[in-house]
């Protein structure tokens, strides 16, 4: 099976008001539509995301608001340049339908899909089967104020690792009982 793309959201994913992660976050500015954001992020989440980018093992594309100021994201967060979903600046309604477009597009498109969003991953009807049935796709949605935890990334992990063994990726899954959709 081919690499799987990663949709990575900003807000609420990323930047968390309380991300935890056994030590204190770190924070610092972005900008972006010409206004100064604050940005709080837990930096053992940053490693690992970093460290699978790195594994060459998923793809990560930026799927979230920021898109066109990711820069900015990478930047602070010291990333290295992931492609993006969308260029424009997308906001509300727009940006809902540009996330859920992306997300069609890499199933479309043959990949598997892994997608972490505090707000637009479905947690339950026929668009969660459509973009995580049979194991072609893992949903994630983090609570809002704590973004993605160490939980979250075990999953991501070990669902790559069930495509790289010739599984699906749920099948890898060490909580096989529990909807990739909900929150830890």
């Amino acid at each position: 099976m081919s690499k799987p793309v990663w949709l990575l959201d900003v807000d609420g994913v990323l930047n968390a008001s309380r991300p935890g992660w056994g030590a204190a976050p770190r924070s610092g500015w972005a900008y972006s539509a010409g206004e100064r954001w604050r940005i709080r992020w837990a930096p053992a989440l940053v490693s690992r995301i970093r460290t699978l980018h790195r594994s060459g093992r998923v793809e990560i594309r930026w799927c979230t608001t920021w898109c066109h100021d990711a820069d900015q994201i990478e930047r602070l967060l010291d990333l290295p340049p992931f492609d993006r979903a969308w260029g424009g600046q997308l906001f509300g309604t727009e940006a809902s339908v540009a996330k859920h477009a992306a997300a069609r597009t890499v199933i479309d498109t043959g990949r598997p899909l892994i997608w972490t969003d505090d707000a637009e991953v479905p947690e339950e009807g026929p668009l969660v089967e459509e973009l995580s049935g049979d194991g072609r796709g893992l949903l994630i949605k983090p609570k809002p104020y704590r973004g993605l935890q160490p939980e979250h990334l075990d999953e991501i992990e070990a669902f790559i690792e069930g495509l790289i063994d010739g599984r699906s990726g749920l099948e890898s899954s060490h909580d096989r009982g529990r909807s990739a959709a909900q929150p830890f």
